[in-house]
């Protein structure tokens, strides 16, 4: 849409956004509230399009974001992929590139279907066709994007920014024009060809599947085997034994295949009383051991190899054998057999004749033929097998296929037409019939049951079928070499994945199959001649139109150049007033050249300057004349004409007006006595209905406005209602002169449909019997097929692009998309930097995007791949709507907020493609070790947080300060590791390597920096106290920006607020340097890139000093003494430490001891003095009672450094020690008056074992 501006957040409020589908009990917490408090300040501010804005010293880092379905709810399968993908292109904008992020829709494919079939109660295809196939696939487009506007709410709620307005979609004709692109370019370079194989079939759903979605649906199922007997016709009661998985295939049976340099086997049965296996039969099998036991008795078999006679039971009843030598099995070919089944071999008046009968029901040599699985004898029908298709195809045997595409029996298999071959629900249904028949015609010799993995259909769960069809491929084996190639190129992560996983597939990958014998999709673009039965691809509209569709229009809409009423920002529909600016007029000759070559037939232009201009330039460049048209003038804005829309009235009133819901929006007049959107579209509409009927066909260029081109694609059906009005409330990205093409179908005026029914109703001229014959006799018809949706996946680097159609379009800031490039251009937009899926997508989204990328431009398409692993319910099942076993996101989300969900992924091994067992307690544990010690610690900043202008001349002050305090200098480091560790692991995209340091370093800041630093913040030492918050400050801030990528909202909560900021009053702050936002900032810097000497040796000393401290209070705690309770001495051995008086210090203040001595002698690394003196028995009072009476402050409310009176009840010994520490005590808590009274009605007990008191605290 020209002028269409990317847009981060729905309309709607965020507060609606954030409790969307959130069950009605779920509570929501303050951290989710203060998020979506976040949302609007990010939305009011525009804050991810300033991103996108904002300088890029290191130029492009590109991003393909693979299109979900939209015919569902985001899982946490989305929420992690989603995360991952918003993480690294937060840290490149943040780095110095520009990272454009699209969002994209999947709507074509059995997902589609399979969801509109379920909606109106069909079983089969047949449902579909009499239904209606223009009525099936209207309603496949309304449902594609049912749940889009969901998805536009939550996925900005989980923290993602992503350009959601601006998006492309499978379904829309540019994308399919491209995706008809690459097939013929494709095709033009000998990768494409239509052949007949044996691939997997859905009966459901009636169409063939690729084999990389086959893999997607394997589920394990018992099914039956069969050991079936067939009677040789040379010799008396032989039998050759075969063994089948499938006995659903066995009427379809033309041949036997044995291995002709294996040895086989006559089984002759010497005494039996078994119904199965009677005296004087003899079988033919494989003559290894194994082989024997496999087909005779298992584990009953008893063999003697020397003699070669032995025993086994059948049913219960022994049966005894001879096995003598036999013969090579190139012996046995040649020979035939008699038909299982007689409905093809002998049909009886049935009207089914089988060719090449002659050829069938033989033995063939075959080295498919395994010695170690069944008997060493396969049966063949050449419709259900690949080895069984090109065993036939060698020997040209006949081709029975008794299964319709349906999965049913056909009506020649009399005893079983109708049935499914492979019934859903009970897949061996139908092979235990054909069992029971074969047995009851003595031709079993015994069936098995066995466990298995069986592939079923990836959207609709049915038992697939293999089947031979006809289909288009993609020539993968031809390009097998270069993907392997291509792919070690790529760095993946985890490297398994790429190296093993992926790399072992490509190494074996298959020719893909790409058509589909089904309806709502992208229509393959070949055309075939009735008459001399040759076959064309077309590769573009343009093409369909110049060989036979002549009801196509291509029409061009093009907004006029950049005016003055444009940089002014008057309204204006006056004829002559405003002329192109300069930069209109670069803009105008710049569309010229597109239009040039496009070869337009006639323009039409608005009568306004500014529309007349442009046209007079590009008529100038095509040499064609231009035809005014009044109906294709600039809006009628009534009062608000020639005002301008920037004066704050106005704005509020235009403001009201674009608020109105958009079906009262569109029938509003503007201004009041001005036009509404539906006057104009009526006038538009017309305008291009005689432009059409005049020019049926042709090339048309309208030039017009931005309002009326919008409601004029509106009357064409590109656009909604709902999308122009929300277009209109927007911020828009001004854009001026870009050709925006459409195809017409002239008889309707509506947008020409590239689906199907519409697309099949095109015939084209044969050129091959033009020349032939010098006419046009002969028509062709395009194919009934449709692409494999993962052919339009795979397109979606090119399609997003409407590539090679639209290259400038792609980048609203002039950076084209051209993968190609050239000797003066570089490539642009290609290959993606970076892509992110989940697992499965291994053998979809990145197979497919791999193979088309190798095979246009014989390069991958992405250079970096991070995959994530499955999500799994708590107890490891998989996640199931049905079964609950997992809580709602949205839930998780409003109890937790989005920043608690987002670090608990990225920390986890589902990061790095392992599977992770999802955990509430695990999110919840992330809140309170990560988020509230944080809030903890900024709250203290806040409540002892001195003047900004206090805080920022600080700097100028330190250099006389006598030095940093030991814990600045420690904290500093650790944060300048920090930023190392989260970079190094960001830029190798290991993300959860790079999540979990800030964990690491949040514990360290709250509890040792802080809990040691608290004493210096809160007193009387003026420097000492501004350095402490000075560096706590600095440490927040950088933190922050940090912590963007991985936590947004809490990053934005955290750097708004150290910056003095209120988000809820609209986040404005009076610190210098300070950002509209965190994400405007750039990526911190390190002090150098490694770590000094010194800094590190004091990051190794921290750790003793902080081992010594664990081991002290663990030798406190062995002795039941209380950390308050001061004691003498603490000795230490380690040597390093024992001049480190600020680190001792450090160890006496958090141990509580008077003396921390170094002690060589002592037996283990530290050694408390656990013996209590009177002295520092006192001592240990006082600092219970100053504790208690700072906890009465705290629930009196009293704020910290307001004085307050002490009144104390006490008598005896009691009174005695509070007047003998009173100037302490008044110290410690802020004390302006100690009171001591013999007693007081009210007040709180303070009792110990030496002291009874009753307190009470009031403000002075």
């Amino acid at each position: 849409m020209a002028g269409k501006r990317i847009e981060c957040m729905p309309e709607e409020p965020q507060q609606e956004d954030a409790t969307l589908n959130r069950s009605a009990s779920a509570p929501i917490s303050d951290a989710a509230r203060r998020e979506e408090e976040i949302l609007l300040l990010w939305r009011e501010r525009r804050v991810f399009e300033k991103t996108l804005k904002k300088h890029s010293p290191k130029g492009e880092f590109v991003f393909f974001d693979g299109p979900p379905f939209a015919t569902g709810l985001p899982h946490y399968g989305h929420i992690l992929a989603g995360t991952i993908k918003d993480v690294i292109p937060r840290f490149q904008t943040m780095q110095g590139y520009h990272v454009p992020r699209r969002w994209g829709w999947d709507c074509h494919g059995l997902p589609v279907e399979h969801e509109v079939e379920k909606e109106l109660g069909f079983k089969t295809r047949k449902d579909v066709e009499n239904y209606g196939l223009e009525r099936f696939n209207a309603k496949a487009k309304e449902t594609v994007m049912h749940y889009a506007d969901d998805w536009r709410r939550i996925i900005p709620r989980m923290g993602r920014w992503v350009d959601m307005d601006n998006d492309y979609r499978t379904m829309d004709s540019p994308y399919t024009e491209t995706v008809w692109w690459v097939f013929k370019t494709l095709h033009g370079k000998g990768l494409i060809y239509r052949g007949f194989k044996s691939m997997h079939l859905c009966p459901r759903c009636e169409t063939t599947l690729s084999n990389f979605e086959v893999g997607q649906g394997y589920k394990e199922i018992t099914d039956v085997s069969a050991f079936v007997k067939f009677k040789l016709l040379s010799e008396t009661n032989t039998f050759l034994v075969a063994w089948t998985t499938t006995p659903w295939t066995l009427p379809g049976n033309v041949a036997l295949a044995v291995r002709p340099d294996m040895d086989y086997s006559f089984v002759e049965i010497t005494a039996s009383n078994s119904r199965e296996v009677l005296t004087g039969d003899t079988f033919i099998v494989g003559g290894r051991e194994d082989t024997l036991k496999r087909v005779f008795g298992g584990e009953s078999l008893k063999f003697d190899p020397q003699s070669r006679v032995g025993t086994f039971l059948s049913n219960g009843d022994e049966v005894a054998f001879s096995a003598r030598r036999g013969v090579k099995g190139r012996d046995l070919a040649g020979q035939f057999y008699e038909p299982l089944f007689e409905y093809y071999a002998n049909p009886r008046g049935t009207g089914v004749r089988l060719p090449n009968r002659d050829k069938a029901f033989k033995v063939y040599e075959a080295d498919f033929v395994l010695a170690d699985e069944g008997t060493g004898i396969v049966h063949i029908a050449p419709a259900f097998g690949e080895d069984d298709y090109n065993l036939a195809k060698k020997h040209d045997l006949p081709f029975i296929q008794h299964i319709q595409t349906d999965g049913t029996f056909g009506e020649a298999v009399v005893d079983f037409a109708g049935l499914s071959a492979k019934p859903k629900g009970n897949p061996r249904e139908t092979d235990e019939k054909i069992a029971n028949f074969l047995a009851a015609k003595g031709k079993l010799l015994k069936r098995e049951s066995y466990t298995h993995e069986y592939p079923h259909c990836w959207r609709c769960e049915t038992p697939l079928l293999n089947f031979a069809s006809p289909s288009w491929f993609v020539n993968v084996a031809a390009m097998r070499e270069k993907l392997v190639k291509e792919n070690e190129r790529i760095l993946w992560v985890p490297e398994a994945v790429g190296k093993y996983r992926f790399g072992n597939w490509l190494a074996e990958a298959k020719d893909w199959a790409v058509s589909r014998t089904r309806f709502w999709g992208a229509p393959i673009p070949v055309w075939g001649c009735e008459r001399c039965k040759t076959y064309s691809v077309v590769g573009s509209i343009d093409e369909l139109r110049k060989r036979g569709a002549e009801n196509i229009t291509k029409v061009i809409l093009l907004r006029h150049g950049e005016s003055k009423s444009n940089t002014l920002h008057y309204l204006d529909d006056s004829p002559n007033t405003f002329p192109l600016t300069h930069e209109g007029k670069r803009k105008a000759k710049e569309a010229a050249e597109y239009i040039l070559r496009a070869r337009v037939d006639v323009i039409y232009s608005s009568p306004v300057r500014r529309a007349r201009e442009t046209a007079e330039i590009i008529s100038r460049a095509v040499k064609k004349e231009v035809k005014i048209d009044e109906r294709f003038r600039e809006v009628d804005s009534g009062r608000w004409d020639g005002e301008k829309a920037d004066t704050e009235a106005l704005r509020r009133e235009i403001d009201a007006y674009h608020a109105l819901p958009p079906e009262v929006f569109y029938q509003t007049k503007r201004g009041d006595v001005g036009e509404s959107w539906k006057d104009v579209e009526r006038r538009m509409a017309e305008g291009l209905s005689d432009a059409l009927r005049a020019h049926a066909g042709e090339t048309v260029l309208i030039i017009s406005h931005e309002g009326p081109i919008v409601h004029l694609q509106k009357a064409i059906g590109t656009v909604t209602l709902a999308e122009c009005s929300s277009y209109f409330r927007k911020d828009r990205f001004e854009e001026f002169a870009r050709p925006l093409t459409v195809y017409v179908d002239a008889t309707t005026g509506k947008e020409f449909d590239l689906h199907r029914p519409h697309i099949d109703s095109v015939a084209l001229t044969c050129e091959t019997c033009f020349k032939e014959s010098g006419s046009g006799r002969g028509l062709m018809h395009r194919i009934e097929e449709v692409f494999d949706c993962w052919f339009e996946s795979g397109a979606m680097p090119y399609g997003q692009a409407h590539y090679p159609f639209e290259t400038f379009a792609m980048e609203r800031n002039g950076r084209p998309f051209d993968p190609v490039g050239g000797f003066w251009k570089k490539k642009s937009g290609f290959p993606a930097d970076f892509i992110a899926e989940g697992l499965d997508q291994t053998r979809g989204w990145f197979y497919s995007m791999l193979v088309l990328g190798v095979g246009l431009f014989e390069k991958s398409p992405y250079r970096r791949a991070v995959v994530n692993g499955l999500i799994l319910a708590e107890n490891g099942a998989k996640m199931s709507k049905r079964l609950k076993n997992y809580p709602d996101p949205l839930d998780i989300v409003a109890k937790y907020g989005a920043d608690s969900l987002r670090f608990y992924l990225l920390s986890s091994p589902a990061v790095r493609g392992e599977e992770l067992r999802f955990s509430e307690r695990g999110i919840e544990e992330v809140g309170r070790r990560m988020f509230n010690r944080l809030q903890n610690v900024l709250s203290f900043y806040q409540l002892y947080e001195q003047p900004s202008s206090m805080l920022e001349a600080v700097s100028s002050k330190l250099h006389s300060l006598s030095g940093n305090h030991v814990l600045d200098e420690w904290i500093l480091a650790r944060q300048s590791g920090l930023i190392q560790e989260v970079t190094e692991g960001l830029e190798r995209y290991e993300l959860d390597k790079a999540a979990r340091p800030i964990a690491e370093f949040v514990d360290d800041l709250s509890t040792w920096y802080l809990r040691r630093s608290r004493e210096r913040m809160k007193g009387d030492e003026n420097d000492e106290r501004i350095q402490a918050l000075h560096t706590l400050q600095s440490v927040l801030s950088e933190l922050a920006k940090v912590m963007a990528p991985f936590t947004p909202f809490f990053a934005e909560y955290l750097y708004q607020s150290v910056h003095n900021a209120n988000i809820t009053n609209g986040g404005n702050a009076n610190t210098a340097n300070k950002k509209e936002s965190v994400h405007l900032e750039e990526w911190p810097a390190l002090r150098s890139q490694q770590p000094t000497a010194n800094s590190q040796q004091l990051l190794e000393n921290m750790k003793e000093v902080r081992k010594i401290v664990s081991l002290a209070l663990e030798a406190r705690a062995k002795a039941n003494i209380k950390v308050r309770q001061p004691l003498s001495s603490l000795g230490f051995k380690n040597k390093d430490l024992r001049f480190k008086n600020e680190l001792l210090q450090l160890v006496k203040d958090e141990v509580n001891v008077k003396e921390v001595v170094y002690d060589e002698n002592i037996q283990g690394e530290v050694e408390l003095n656990t013996t209590i003196t009177p002295e520092l028995k006192e001592e240990g009072l006082l600092r219970e009672l100053v504790r208690f009476i700072q906890e009465m402050r705290k629930k009196g409310g009293f704020i910290p450094g307001e004085s307050a009176t002490l009144l104390v009840a006490v008598d005896g010994p009691s009174r005695r020690f509070v007047e003998q520490n009173e100037q302490e005590l008044s110290r410690a808590a802020a004390l302006k008056n100690i009171v001591i009274q013999d007693s007081f009605e009210e007040g709180e007990p303070f009792q110990t074992d030496e002291l009874t008191l009753k307190l009470s605290l009031t403000r002075v």
